[in-house]
């Protein structure tokens, strides 16, 4: 066994190109893992570095000088931003507080549906199971009251929090935009000497994740307004939280349409009942959802994911879990990062040493 062990760390670990990229991939896990939410601002300024570099290189290839393009689409993203946050924003904001005045009577009729339940399907349900869920339905709501105000309570900390990222971030974008090719001579100032390996990763994770950031933007944006248009069309209720809520549900893959089904589910009925008004939106919900999910997505992310489904969802739970809403985020980057790593590694003949007599 011990011979064993000794050939199979020789096999792999004899390279020193394997062991400094292993040494790289260690530094920045343990990074992420024990200082992730110091390094939010940090993460969200790379995601819009890499989100506007996309539009600079354009310009760029088009013949306008980079330093003029730069702070050019910085400025016209911190425009796009003040018009989200005053005109957006406040839409948003009254129609969630609206739907959550509306959240006790919709508790009510659900309550009344389910205490007519044993009536209608008396051979599934019983009046004690009804009672016991109806029971359940008021202390849950209770809660959820419980829980909305103690974060209204918490949630001015929150918003001066949120009011200095929003000033500190586009800042830290331009600089790291503006100042790309220095930060990075920089910090490969510190690395060895040889590392094609390590090279070879960054330069497939890198390429695959400016494709998946600018890639996702679009998807977001595009599920969000078509959403909207659909659901305006259809005359239905709180049609602008709906649908940002749907574009940001793509954030993860599946899991997140599919969660979302409830919502637009609940809003439909108490708004239209039983009718065909709410198959209609169903119908227009399923519909775009299976168009992102087999034209736009596919469009998009063609050149950004080569991982099987089963993967993806792999990726969202492990990295979601130990790294919560960045890990989901980030879980396909992360997912292409082991792919590549799996990819480059070198592979040599290997045999089991025979142990000697």
């Amino acid at each position: 066994m011990i011979e064993y062990l000794k050939a199979a760390w020789n096999r792999h670990f004899s390279d020193p190109q394997v062991v400094i990229l292993v040494l790289l991939l260690l530094v920045f896990a343990l990074t992420i893992l024990f200082f992730g939410k110091i390094l939010t601002p940090v993460l969200a300024a790379v995601v819009l570095a890499y989100l506007m570099d996309g539009v600079v290189e354009r310009l760029v290839h088009h013949g306008v000088k980079r330093n003029f393009a730069v702070p050019a689409v910085c400025i016209i993203f911190v425009f796009s931003m003040i018009l989200a946050v005053f005109f957006l924003v406040p839409l948003v904001y009254r129609q969630a507080g609206q739907l959550l005045q509306q959240l006790p009577m919709m508790i009510g009729e659900l309550e009344q549906f389910v205490l007519r339940l044993p009536e209608r399907f008396p051979e599934i349900f019983s009046e004690r199971q009804v009672t016991d869920i109806a029971a359940n339905l008021r202390n849950e709501a209770g809660l959820a009251a419980e829980r909305i105000l103690r974060g209204s309570v918490a949630v001015v900390p929150s918003l001066i929090i949120l009011i200095v990222y929003l000033i500190l971030v586009p800042f830290l974008a331009f600089f790291l935009l503006a100042d790309k090719a220095r930060i990075l001579a920089w910090f490969t100032s510190f690395l060895p000497a040889q590392r094609e390996l390590a090279t070879e990763v960054w330069r497939k994770t890198n390429k695959q994740l400016a494709n998946y950031i600018r890639g996702k933007f679009w998807e977001i944006l595009i599920v969000a307004v078509v959403t909207y248009i659909a659901f305006l069309i259809l005359g239905l209720n709180f049609a602008l939280l709906l649908a940002v809520f749907t574009g940001l549900s793509v954030l993860i893959p599946w899991v997140g349409a599919t969660l979302m089904t409830f919502p637009v589910l609940a809003v439909a009925y108490f708004q239209f009942g039983p009718t065909w008004e709410l198959v209609t939106v169903l119908i227009v919900y399923f519909i775009i959802q299976a168009l992102d999910a087999n034209v736009l997505v596919p469009i998009l992310f063609s050149r950004a994911v080569s991982l099987h489904p089963a993967a993806i969802i792999l990726a969202v739970l492990f990295f979601g879990g130990i790294w919560g809403f960045w890990g989901v985020f980030f879980s396909i980057p992360l997912a292409t990062l082991v792919q590549a790593v799996i990819q480059a590694w070198p592979r040599h003949g290997f045999t089991v040493p025979r142990e000697t007599v």
